[in-house]
């Protein structure tokens, strides 16, 4: 006995809750002056109109713009070197020139990969 009245007052719930709305927007259409938005474009008119549309494209723009930075900040730099993403030939000259300098490539080696690089 206990199951069904549970039943039925959550179904009496949910009723008194689904009805509520139906009941301000009935009375709303009998009498439009008691809109609770101040009438035409949120009560703001022109102005508030103008305001949205602006609001969304900076936001849109500052959205793009985090993305972009984010995509670029993950790019191709080495941990601990502050080089740009363009930079890559002159480092790469570098490095040659430091394993020419190790003794790591013999000088034939280092001439045929700068002129490959250059």
């Amino acid at each position: 006995m206990s199951t069904f009245s549970s039943i039925a007052g959550t179904a009496a719930g949910l009723a008194a809750v689904l009805s509520g709305p139906a009941q301000v927007l009935a009375q709303w259409r009998r009498n439009p002056s008691m809109h609770p938005w101040g009438g035409m474009m949120g009560g703001m008119g022109w102005a508030g109109m103008i305001f949205q549309i602006v609001f969304w494209i900076v936001l849109l723009v500052v959205l793009g713009l985090l993305i972009r930075w984010l995509l670029q900040g993950s790019g191709n730099r080495e941990p601990g070197r502050g080089n740009p993403p363009g930079d890559g030939g002159n480092r790469a000259l570098e490095i040659l020139k430091e394993r020419y300098a190790r003794g790591e490539i013999d000088k034939e080696e280092f001439e045929q990969k700068k002129r490959d690089l250059v």
